[in-house]
């Protein structure tokens, strides 16, 4: 388990046998600080961690790193001049230091590295949480497996997460996000992935990248990063054109997966079950296996295949991986909720992007009954936003039975929609979350299925809980 001495050694360069404390977690919220547990001060442009330090030490932390001047308020060991050590440390203890997110991910990498586990890099546009989810799980039938919680996937996050490594993980499944070029390069020389699995290159986050090709750059850095076969591995979804050429980018060994035979590990036979899961048939050198996994949409089947192909790499059986698979309750960000009316909402409110969007409705498509679509702004689309919300528009002038829009780019995807032939009379275009809650109240009937998606930004989650069936 991590120690303080670890924690002055990772900043200092220096190992001083006087402080043995076991650090239990690490934290950058003073409400999640559980006993024993690094509270990391981080200064903010709303919310300074600095003003919570006292609440961190009432709450059990043994240590806080901090970079702001504390007073005679807490005992405090200045490392910003190396130090000397030379009696017991007594916690709780501040550690000063120049910058506290720099230390955090110093400390990071310094605990990285004195641990023997293989770690499983994820990125990706579109299904990096549930990908990871779902690979943990089947890692887990013989692995102890960590995972980054929730979405900790960025230069916090994912310091945190190796900081909660102990010598007791064989596997570590990381999730990592992208917003601009060099990010992954970074969060990879922190966590040394062995294996790096891409799922998808879309759209999202090219207002910050710039363009599909930045994109695509910026996944590739996580392949880049990757030792030599046979340590390395690189696990690319051969469908995307841009992730498989990323196999130019490595030097790990290629494990192709995907819908087409010339993939390592592919499926066929896909057969959705609307919301009890989809049946498929998959193909692995000479194996043939037909398979029923509780995951929802067409679309899961990469999913799966992801999390199969890693369990393939990592030695597992076809028992293993089965049993991972459909042991799973991976389905995150999307849950199934009745209104007062009976109608079922399909809550895929946390986030959106057109590719994402685009399966979602294709999800829709699967399932019986009057199908309404209620979709807000998709942020950070960059050059893309006008043809993305378009695209998105289109597919749903195909499905949708009525359509409810949200936001001034959301009327792009009602235009769009309405350009292709869907009736005016059956298309809503809002502004706010507050009329589209007024006018689902009004027109919802029993047997209706809602799907609910936009940007997070846009709240759209607030429409569910306005509509969700209280007990």
């Amino acid at each position: 388990m991590l120690t303080l001495n670890d924690i002055l050694e990772a900043l200092v360069g220096k190992r001083y046998m006087t402080a043995q404390q076991h650090i239990t977690d690490a934290v950058v919220d003073s409400r999640l600080v559980i006993p024993g547990a690094l509270f990391v001060a981080l200064p903010g442009e709303k919310v300074d961690g600095h003003e919570f330090i006292q609440d961190a030490f009432e709450r059990g932390a043994h240590v806080a790193i901090v970079e702001k001047d504390v007073g005679d308020d807490f005992p405090v060991i200045d490392l910003r001049k190396g130090a000397e050590i030379s009696e017991p440390v007594n916690t709780p203890v501040c550690l000063r230091v120049d910058n506290s997110l720099q230390a955090l991910q110093e400390a990071a990498r310094f605990w990285r590295r004195k641990l023997d586990i293989r770690v499983i890099g994820i990125t990706g546009s579109v299904g990096k949480s549930t990908t990871k989810e779902l690979v943990a799980d089947v890692l887990s039938q013989r692995f102890s497996t960590l995972k980054n919680p929730g979405n900790l996937n960025n230069e916090i996050g994912l310091p945190l997460t190796i900081l909660r490594m102990s010598k007791g993980h064989q596997r570590a499944v990381l999730e990592m996000g992208f917003y601009v070029p060099g990010e992954i390069a970074f969060l990879c020389d922190i966590a040394l992935p062995h294996i790096g699995v891409i799922t998808n290159i879309g759209m999202v986050h090219a207002e910050r990248a710039g363009s599909m090709d930045a994109i695509a750059q910026g996944k590739s850095e996580l392949v880049a990063a990757l030792p030599p076969a046979p340590q390395g591995v690189a696990v690319l979804n051969y469908d995307d054109p841009y992730v498989r050429a990323m196999a130019e980018k490595t030097k790990a060994r290629v494990f192709y997966y995907g819908l087409d035979n010339q993939a390592d590990l592919w499926a066929d036979q896909i057969e959705s079950r609307g919301l009890e899961g989809i049946s498929f048939r998959l193909h692995y050198c000479s194996e043939v296996l037909y398979l029923t996994v509780p995951l929802i949409g067409r679309h899961s089947v990469h999913t799966a295949l992801r999390a199969a192909a890693v369990g393939l790499v990592e030695g597992l059986t076809w028992q293993e991986i089965v049993q991972g698979l459909r042991s799973s309750h991976t389905q995150l960000r999307l849950s199934v909720v009745r209104t007062e009316t009976g109608a079922l909402i399909v809550d895929d409110s946390y986030n959106a992007s057109p590719e994402s969007t685009l399966a979602a409705l294709n999800l829709l498509e699967e399932l019986d009954g009057r199908k309404i679509a209620v979709l807000g702004d998709m942020l950070e689309l960059g050059v893309y936003e006008e043809k993305g919300h378009e695209l998105v528009g289109v597919r749903a002038a195909e499905i949708v039975n009525q359509l409810i829009t949200v936001g001034k780019r959301g009327k792009l995807i009602g235009l769009a929609a309405r350009r292709s032939g869907f009736p005016s009379s059956q298309l809503y275009m809002v502004e706010t979350t507050e009329e589209a809650t007024k006018l689902l109240k009004d027109i919802l009937h029993e047997g209706d299925i809602v799907l609910i998606k936009g940007s997070h930004g846009m709240r759209m989650d607030r429409i569910v809980s306005a509509l969700e069936m209280q007990e």
